[in-house]
């Protein structure tokens, strides 16, 4: 049933919806023009800001030596969780929708819970044991933990749960197993949850500064956001900390436009159940 709204709650609702966009666009807009402005500190001037308009502070970024590395590394640190937690979650959350064993649900909202434990809480016994490993300022110390992710579970079973079970069984009436079902008649189907999660991971490792802020040492091994931050601190100006904010921005940006559809698919359909 579609709700209808009065003219004055169609009005409020306009009103708020442009209040949220003036918050989100005026804080990027003054990024995209303090980034153009060589200016040491902020000033909140629009005539100011839109006068003598250069792009020396990209160039100047482009041409730090370790640049290219840093953007390897935070590919990286990025596209491979993305590949890992598409398949991996996708296939614990299969098992979860699917398959009946003992503990079933009791096991799924214990793991669910583990969600509510803040990932500053669990460092330091991740840097007792990657440094056993030897993993300190190496790839396994961001990769190894992000293979899969409780939450991409979460969102895969809710979404699997919208498919209907007939799918499955007529597969296996034709002879097929566990993992032809899966991978040929189940991962497809999943495509807009399998977008939502590589969407939620792309950006979130992308961003992540914390956690390569600890286990990366050498300045080789630094992602883009770690390498900006350090450079902000050479050079320390407004307009070199906006040139960095908004070229970080730019992958996360044009990754959402690519997967927005399917974002917004995946989320509609796992919050039916």
């Amino acid at each position: 049933m579609v709700r209808k709204f009065s003219r004055l709650q169609l009005v409020l609702i306009y009103i708020v919806m442009v209040v949220m966009i003036i918050a989100y666009v005026i804080p990027f807009t003054l990024m995209v023009l303090g980034s153009l402005r060589q200016s040491v500190n902020f000033i909140p001037d629009l005539g100011y800001m839109l006068s003598n308009i250069s792009a020396e502070n990209f160039r100047y970024i482009l041409q730090q030596a370790l640049f290219p590395r840093w953007f390897l590394n935070s590919v990286i640190f990025s596209v491979i969780p993305v590949i890992t937690q598409a398949i991996f979650c996708t296939l614990i959350g299969y098992v979860f929708a699917r398959k009946d064993f003992v503990g079933k649900s009791v096991l799924f909202w214990i793991m669910v819970s583990m969600i509510i434990i803040p990932t500053q809480l669990m460092v330091i016994p991740q840097y007792i044991i990657f440094n056993r490993f030897d993993w300190i300022d190496r790839y396994w110390a961001i990769l190894v933990p992000d293979l899969w992710a409780i939450i991409g579970v979460f969102f895969a079973r809710q979404y699997l749960q919208t498919i209907p079970r007939e799918i499955d069984e007529a597969a296996f009436l034709d002879g097929a197993n566990d993992w032809q079902v899966f991978f040929q008649m189940i991962l497809p189907l999943c495509a807009p949850a399998v977008a939502t999660i590589a969407t939620f991971r792309f950006i979130a490792n992308w961003n992540d500064l914390f956690r390569p802020l600890i286990f990366m040492l050498s300045d080789t091994m630094f992602p883009l956001p770690v390498g900006l931050a350090a450079l902000y601190n050479i050079k320390g100006n407004f307009g070199v900390q906006m040139a960095a904010a908004t070229l970080a921005f730019i992958p996360t940006f044009l990754i959402f436009l690519l997967f927005q559809r399917y974002f917004t698919q995946g989320v509609q359909m796992s919050a039916l159940d």
